[in-house]
């Protein structure tokens, strides 16, 4: 994991040092984890909050007591119990949500703001969305903060329901699941709570627009695995399979990747996400096919490349279809009953984008049928531990990888081989050892794109075929 997130720090160097993430954020004050003991206490006193107190949301400080999941060690008989502290990590990856508040207050955040005349952003309803819990004030308790970002409910749920039924001995997940816990255990729940954000939604400042972008706004890109290994809190220990199921890793990246297609091309066939004004939602496309080296002299250097997964005029902007092009990777391994459905749906898509909105709108809810269906079958489906090798060589192969022409579809490209590598490691297919070797391939891969202005396809697919090839030799 040290080499993996070392790779992927490199690439979001860029965004780190621009948003200020490795700026170190102490532990909860200690009046917050008085209030969060005080509401324990009362809790195991049997005064229990209900919906009838007129709030559903109840805070970070309600899960920050030293009986819950405030304690400086993970040491708990159950869950680990310093799920706070890791939250909380200084780490530019797993301490993102907790920080993600702050990030509005500082130099860059009041600059894209100030850009865009949304006033301070620490208010503005199109930054709160995905920096911060954001919900009415209505619907928030006496001990809810604003300001903590992120926080435990963003993800898990609303907690008024199931406060006290989680921690309680006889008390099981299910239970805790229909008084509103989130069942994140759930690929295809975890993907789409986790799109919201990181690609976008229908919520109120859940949507990164072109205008975003061009205040300063980092593109978005998401990878569930990948998210959900830098994110993770817990143990997956047999007391975690017994209430939850053992998680699969290369479950969790196919279907975030069905997820995203289904998520993208949704949004895409929306009138009030897919236009803006006489032009398209730029947001949608892949930024590199535009934001080019653009001279008039004599040596000119070819930055677009046509793709053959794409059947759209030379010059045009295409969609940005990284999560398609793994989809149908995934799908002619996992799913190939599915796949040449599939296959047709994203070229009608591409095609469809010379023939105007109307047909490329219709193009894209019959794509997103598409992924739905692949989503639910990869969703129920079993897994066997030849998967991710399988996977591996597909991507590798030439019916994939000369799709590897843009910046985003390389990206994730190089970030699903880390993933599959480390499921194999996890599986205990592929020695640590083993791993450790291949990686300095993947590092390459990774260094190939750890600039847009840099990057090069040839080079790119170069360094993913021969991690691809090393893989394929420990088969």
């Amino acid at each position: 994991m040290a080499q993996r997130g070392s790779a992927i720090r490199r690439l979001i160097a860029g965004v780190r040092a621009a948003f200020g993430f490795a700026r170190p954020l102490t532990l909860l004050p200690t009046a917050a984890l008085t209030l969060a003991i005080a509401l324990f206490a009362g809790l195991s006193a049997g005064q229990p909050l209900n919906a009838q107190s007129g709030y559903s949301y109840t805070g970070v400080a309600s899960c920050a007591g030293s009986t819950c999941h405030g304690r400086s060690e993970g040491n708990g008989a159950i869950v680990r119990q310093d799920e706070i502290a890791t939250w909380q990590s200084p780490s530019a990856v797993s301490g993102a949500h907790s920080r993600a508040f702050a990030l509005l207050g500082g130099r860059r955040g009041q600059q894209i703001s100030s850009s865009l005349g949304l006033g301070d952003a620490r208010s503005a309803g199109s930054c709160l969305g995905c920096h911060a819990t954001y919900v009415p004030a209505s619907e928030r308790g006496p001990r809810f903060q604003l300001d903590d970002g992120v926080g435990c409910e963003s993800c898990h749920g609303a907690a008024i329901g199931w406060l006290s039924s989680h921690y309680e001995v006889r008390g099981t997940h299910p239970a805790n699941v229909r008084n509103g816990l989130t069942p994140l255990e759930d690929p295809q729940v975890r993907a789409r709570v986790c799109l919201d954000c990181h690609y976008g939604s229908t919520d109120r400042g859940q949507f990164v627009t072109h205008a975003m972008m061009a205040a300063g706004h980092p593109r978005l890109t998401f990878e569930l695995d990948l998210f959900s290994a830098f994110q993770q809190h817990h143990d997956v220990d047999a007391d975690y399979v017994q209430r939850k199921g053992q998680p699969d890793s290369v479950q969790l990246w196919a279907v975030g990747q069905a997820e995203a297609v289904a998520r993208a091309t949704d949004l895409f066939a929306r009138p009030a996400y897919g236009t803006e004004g006489v032009f398209p939602q730029l947001y949608f496309y892949d930024c590199h096919s535009c934001h080019r080296p653009i001279t008039d002299g004599d040596e000119r250097r070819l930055t677009f490349e046509t793709n053959p997964g794409r059947p759209i005029t030379f010059g045009q902007p295409p969609f940005n279809d990284e999560n398609i092009i793994m989809l149908s990777a995934v799908a002619d391994v996992l799913a190939p009953g599915r796949s040449d459905a599939f296959r047709a749906a994203s070229r009608d898509f591409h095609d469809a984008m010379d023939d105007g909105r109307a047909d490329a709108q219709r193009a894209a809810i019959a794509l997103r049928s598409e992924a739905q269906s692949l989503s639910a079958a990869l969703s129920s489906r079993g897994y066997g531990s030849n998967d991710a090798f399988t996977i591996v060589e597909r991507i590798g192969s030439r019916a994939v990888s000369p799709r590897f022409t843009d910046y985003a579809g390389s990206v994730q490209a190089v970030m699903a081989i880390d993933t599959l590598l480390n499921a194999l490691v996890s599986d205990g297919r592929v020695t640590t050892g083993a791993a450790a070797g291949i990686r300095a391939n993947i590092n390459r891969a990774y260094s190939a794109v750890s600039s847009p202005g840099e990057y090069r396809p040839a080079a790119f697919r170069t360094a993913l075929g021969d991690a691809v090839s090393a893989i394929g030799r420990l088969r």
